[in-house]
């Protein structure tokens, strides 16, 4: 391993016992729950839309980013919820930022049961930029072995019925729903419906990646006036999580935009706006 590697290992390791400890010392105490959650979809932005907002006087910055109480860890109960976030009546908004929240589809009733008045944030990207951002992130962590059209054409016999069986409950998790879903994620649509069953649309505030990509102060502010806070002022724009991978060949970006057609049009419907994929 080289020295590098080894000394930023050790130093994650550092940080993780770190926030063991003072998650253990904040379950002694009353802690508030979440004012606002950002629910998605993975590799949209959320890591920068997150950084931005903590960096806000007005926003109380979480003991970690995704939390994925909602989604893989619902079982440690509330009160390891609450530790994550700021102290009971302190001012400022406390914000829960975990991608998986989007896609998952037991939790929407899961959030509404514990936060029905949550502001509510989407980001959504090309879905077929997203599947291929996707793909390599988990190549990256070692989780996939497959070349990118192996891995898509996979996808169905290694997800099976798991979304079902998360939807009722008879599956506490799948490994591959949650990190082979390059395709199923993109279909936004479906996702959305799901939370507005439950939740109303204004409750909701829906972001396209690219936007937040070219202008990230304007897609801030746009967030914090949602979120009923003033503007920025002074902020770091640095992206988060950006990577450089092998382009994808246009053969296979076009056989998997004809796909994702008909569930972008359908997404165009339900939202009532343009998103030019």
């Amino acid at each position: 391993m080289k020295r590098g590697t080894a000394r930023l290992l050790r130093w994650v390791g550092l940080l993780e016992a770190g926030r063991r400890a003072e998650l253990r010392w904040r379950l002694g105490q009353s802690r508030a729950l979440p004012d606002a959650v950002i629910l998605g979809a993975q590799k949209s932005g959320t890591s920068s839309l997150h950084n931005y907002l903590v960096q806000h006087p007005g926003v109380i910055e979480p003991l970690r980013k995704e939390v994925h109480y909602f989604d893989i860890a619902c079982e440690r109960g509330e009160a390891w919820y609450r530790a994550h976030f700021g102290p009971l009546g302190a001012p400022g908004l406390n914000l829960d930022s975990s991608p998986y929240y989007l896609f998952h589809p037991a939790v929407p009733q899961r959030l509404h049961d514990l936060l029905p008045d949550a502001k509510l944030i989407v980001l959504l990207r090309d879905p077929v930029r997203r599947a291929y951002s996707h793909y390599w992130h988990e190549r990256d962590e070692g989780r996939e072995t497959l070349g990118f059209e192996d891995a898509i054409a996979a996808e169905p016999e290694r997800l099976g019925d798991s979304h079902q069986q998360l939807a009722a409950g008879t599956l506490q998790r799948s490994h591959s729903h949650q990190h082979f879903s390059y395709l199923a994620r993109g279909r936004y649509a479906e996702q959305l419906e799901r939370w507005f069953t439950l939740f109303p649309r204004e409750q909701f505030l829906v972001l396209r990646f690219e936007d937040l990509a070219r202008e990230p102060l304007v897609a801030l502010n746009q967030t914090l006036d949602f979120l009923g806070l003033p503007p920025a002022t002074a902020v770091s724009l640095e992206a988060r999580n950006t990577r450089q991978y092998p382009p994808l060949p246009e053969s296979t970006a076009a056989r998997l935009r004809a796909e994702f057609a008909p569930h972008n049009r359908r997404l165009e419907q339900l939202l009532g706006r343009s998103f030019g994929w």
